[in-house]
């Protein structure tokens, strides 16, 4: 079956005729082709530990019942693979064992259908672990073939839309979203363990805030009210620390941003924020390093990824270093020395980064360091003391008015995480949100906007407060080499076809 095949999924497909008439005959068999349920007793794997030991041609009256997917069918069924998410054991059906009415049910299986087999276990004289069966239940016939067994699901198109199809042909997919799971629930337990209270926060928001992005609109009918997506949970987070609810939060959660799609980005994703009452940004930066270091350790079992051509090391110490000193060490531009927003947009033409009208000094370094610094970040880097123009919601610098004690880490040359010691002067938060919408009424759409209800709350007080967001996606894709963020999503964001 060819890939272009694999989309026609019902008109014009011989082989699904084929299938039809096979599931006729089944029912005309008086078998029931998808039954209610099924007493699988043992996995696959534990059969392949269990009797490891057994030596080629050696036999055993030990019954076992396993359930799975036929993935390899030969001889009209004598010899069958039969396929779960922890391995694939080999079926033999014989007459010796069967009587004709399930040789007959057998010969009418085809690649794909779910089955459940009673057998004996042994080891066949080549040395595989097989199943001798006793008793085929079908399970489920399947209509639509399989791709070819040896050209497998390639197509990532088909791959992303019909992700079904590619998690039967492809274990290496399964394998990363597992890993995803493992990853996720790993993050989950070592933030409890340290005290850290899971809570949720709304998905539809009044004002969208907690980050500079395009939202998302919708309508709620019965309130006759516009919402938004959320773009980031960290403005109710905070809402909670003020609250009292607890010294440390955490949410893990959906995110939607109306913004391009690429490899890196999705317009849904996944975020891990966190605030911690009493740290400050240089604690997110001892917890960043812990939550990937141990993630790494318990899901993957080491430390290092191979990335493309890169070597990556979470286990080394992870640089530690100012925006504006990787800008000097890259441009030998010193923003720190320049004197107003003239003096950096000249800076900036003279290493050719494109100039705005409305561009300040802290956006300039920015836009420098972002062009001609990040893709050079390969190894776990905290890029420290972000400017204050582009930190809306992190505590000004007590040695420099223009800084922030805010960070970003990359990895790979991609930011995985955003962290600061959070702003908590109900003034200057005001004074921060009336630049925003100031800059949002000159045309920038990302800006954030005024949130009278969070300012509500600072004003009755935020204690000293660290912060933290981690995106998950890319977190995964590091940590499983995968160069796309729709190898670790289960069903990305696509286009529509035609």
């Amino acid at each position: 079956m060819t890939e272009a095949a694999v989309q026609n999924t019902v008109s014009d497909n011989p082989q699904r005729e084929s299938r039809l008439a096979k599931l006729e005959a089944i029912r005309e068999m008086g078998v029931e082709p998808y039954p209610s349920t099924f007493k699988r007793l043992h996995d696959m794997d534990d059969i392949h530990k269990n009797y490891a030991h057994l030596e080629s041609g050696q036999e055993t009256e030990d019954e076992v019942t396993i359930a799975g997917r036929v993935k390899a069918y030969r001889n009209s069924g004598m010899f069958m693979d039969v396929a779960g998410p922890d391995g694939r054991v080999q079926v033999f059906c014989h007459k010796s064992q069967l009587d004709e009415e399930q040789l007959k049910l057998v010969k009418n299986l085809d690649l794909g259908d779910l089955i459940g087999v009673r057998g004996l276990v042994r080891r066949t004289p080549r040395g595989e672990i097989t199943v001798n069966a006793l008793e085929v239940t079908l399970l489920t016939k399947t209509l639509l073939p399989l791709p070819e067994k040896y050209h497998g699901l390639t197509d990532v198109e088909v791959r992303y839309r019909q992700r079904y199809l590619d998690l039967i042909m492809n274990e290496e997919s399964q394998k990363t979203l597992l890993t995803r799971a493992n990853i996720i629930s790993h993050i989950r337990h070592l933030l409890v363990d340290k005290g850290f209270v899971e809570v949720e926060t709304p998905m539809l928001h009044p004002i969208p805030g907690g980050a500079s992005a395009r939202p998302f609109m919708t309508h709620h009918n019965a309130l006759d009210q516009e919402f938004y997506l959320k773009i980031a949970p960290e403005l109710y987070l905070k809402r909670l620390v003020v609250g009292g609810l607890a010294e440390k939060v955490f949410e893990i959660n959906r995110c939607f941003r109306n913004e391009g799609i690429s490899v890196r980005h999705n317009p849904e994703f996944t975020m891990m924020e966190l605030y911690q009452a009493y740290a400050n940004y240089e604690d997110m930066m001892d917890l960043a390093e812990e939550i990937f270091v141990s993630a790494a350790k318990d899901v993957l079992g080491k430390t290092e990824v191979q990335f493309g051509e890169h070597l990556i090391d979470f286990g080394k110490p992870w640089r530690r270093v100012t925006m504006a000193q990787l800008v000097e060490e890259e441009t030998g531009i010193d923003f720190l020395s320049l004197d107003g927003d003239e003096a950096a947009a000249e800076a900036a033409k003279s290493v050719g980064v494109h100039v705005e009208k409305t561009d300040t000094w802290g956006k300039l370094m920015l836009k420098v360091f972002e062009e001609k610094v990040e893709e050079k970040l390969i190894q776990p880097t905290h890029v420290m003391d972000m400017p204050l123009d582009v930190s809306p919601l992190a505590r000004a610098h007590e040695e420099d008015p223009r800084l922030t004690r805010r960070f970003e880490t990359f990895v790979n040359a991609w930011e995985v995480a955003n962290a600061f010691s959070e702003l908590t002067d109900p003034i200057d938060q005001r004074h921060r949100f009336e630049a925003q919408v100031k800059e949002r009424e000159a045309g920038d759409e990302e800006a954030q906007r005024m949130d009278e209800d969070f300012l509500t709350a600072l004003e009755y007080g935020m204690p000293p407060t660290g912060g933290m967001g981690i995106g998950i996606d890319r977190m995964i894709m590091l940590l499983t080499a995968s160069p796309s963020i729709r190898d670790v999503i289960a069903f990305p964001t696509l286009k529509k076809k035609g």
